[in-house]
């Protein structure tokens, strides 16, 4: 079993590089199997996620391969079989290859997909658009079976604004006949990542990033190169600790405006930032306040961002509150933040955060994973020695975060126990 072992206390400065999105790559590896052609995708973060994903294009029989931060992927001989559990249980994200492989084929059989458990998480909204668009629909012992003689364009309208099933949908629907419009759509730059990939292969999409989304059916998608968009959850990772932490600490390869909710929250606190094209500067603030915190969908507070930054709000003078509207176990961190010596307690989906409390380092388990992140931010900031257990969280969407860190003054090491 791997750990992490940090020592507390230090000053980070200098700069880190964002690392491709892990939410935008685990989309568009199921979308390249859309193409009758070569599919080229660059920016690819080396994580764990997209070695499952790659895992289970090999098991399809797809050609893939992977050089630096680019993989290749052809899909022209790959067959459609059943996606079996010990591969989509891995991660949730293998979820895209129901609507990527209906659309291919008009038939798709796997397994309930895996993932962090923050909460009910139901598929439901992605069958209920596969439904419209003319599929039927078996579930047994959680594996599904979706399949259509023809694949329709429909009007769909979802419940809640979804990012799993917006894309889900938009990837069975590009070869669908006719046109489908998702109304309620979600909006977030990942959905905007994929839709241009799948439009500079020949699809015919727009309003990508609205709360609708039209497409017009195509016959077939052919080759394209395109690059996955910064990570704006690692950025936010990266800005929070720098306002724990940083003095002068450059988040760079970022798209500002992504993290613009959480640079707000920031500056509301009176974290001083310098932001810039594409980077921002933190440093730490000498007397944080206590603010409110409502996590929404986008661009409203990341749900992604609440577990890091719950650590910061441990560090500001006052009473704060966090509410989570989006997972209901999305606090399954706060016991170990307490352990550390946070003052918080939660009730009814809102947390309560008393401080500034120093906080004293211990052993404590990454539950998920960014409540992994917000156990290295709360290392990173105690004092003395701090281990987290279940690391293989924290590498399904963090590249290289031990040598990042390090390179900025942290005194963290991974290692076998």
């Amino acid at each position: 079993m791997k750990i992490l072992e940090i020592e507390g206390g230090k000053t980070l400065s200098g700069t880190v590089r964002i690392s491709g999105a892990k939410n935008s790559a685990v989309a568009l590896i199921p979308a390249a199997i859309l193409s009758d052609e070569e599919v080229t995708i660059c920016n690819v973060p080396e994580i764990t996620d997209i070695e499952a994903l790659c895992e289970i294009l090999k098991y399809l029989h797809a050609d893939v391969s992977r050089t630096n931060d680019s993989i290749v992927i052809k899909s022209n001989h790959m067959e459609n079989r059943e996606i079996p559990t010990n591969l989509s249980k891995k991660l949730r994200a293998s979820y895209y290859f129901m609507g990527a492989l209906l659309g291919k084929y008009g038939y798709v059989k796997m397994r309930f997909p895996g993932g962090c458990s923050i909460g009910a998480r139901p598929i439901n909204l992605h069958l209920k658009g596969f439904e419209a668009l003319g599929a039927t629909i078996k579930e047994q012992h959680n594996c599904y079976l979706v399949e259509a003689k023809e694949l329709k364009g429909a009007n769909i309208y979802l419940d809640f604004a979804s990012v799993g099933a917006t894309l889900n949908i938009m990837l069975a629907a590009v070869k669908a006949k006719g046109t489908t419009i998702i109304d309620n759509a979600a909006k977030e730059p990942e959905i905007v990542n994929v839709a241009t990939l799948l439009n500079n292969m020949g699809a015919k999409i727009t309003g990508a990033g609205t709360s609708t989304i039209k497409i017009q059916g195509v016959s077939s998608l052919g080759s394209c190169f395109h690059e996955v968009i910064p990570d704006r959850i690692e950025a936010g990772t990266y800005i929070i600790l720098g306002a724990c932490c940083g003095d002068h600490l450059k988040i760079e390869n970022i798209i500002p405006e992504h993290v613009e909710a959480l640079t707000s929250k920031l500056q509301e606190a009176g974290v001083p930032l310098e932001i810039g094209i594409d980077s921002i500067t933190v440093t730490k603030a000498k007397k944080p306040k206590a603010i409110q915190v409502r996590t929404q969908t986008y661009p409203g507070f990341a749900t992604d961002f609440q577990q890091p930054f719950s650590v910061f709000l441990t560090q500001c003078e006052g009473k704060s509150k966090i509410e989570e509207t989006i997972y209901e176990n999305r606090f399954m961190h706060i016991p170990y933040l307490t352990q550390l010596g946070a003052d918080i307690r939660v009730k009814n989906q809102t947390a309560t955060i008393i401080g500034p409390t120093p906080l004293i380092g211990s052993s404590v388990v990454a539950t998920d994973l960014r409540a992994g992140a917000a156990l290295v931010i709360a290392g990173l900031i105690a004092e003395g020695k701090t281990q987290i257990t279940n690391v293989e969280h924290i590498v399904r969407g963090y590249e290289q975060i031990v040598e990042k860190l390090t390179n900025i003054g942290a005194n963290i090491k991974e290692r076998e126990i």
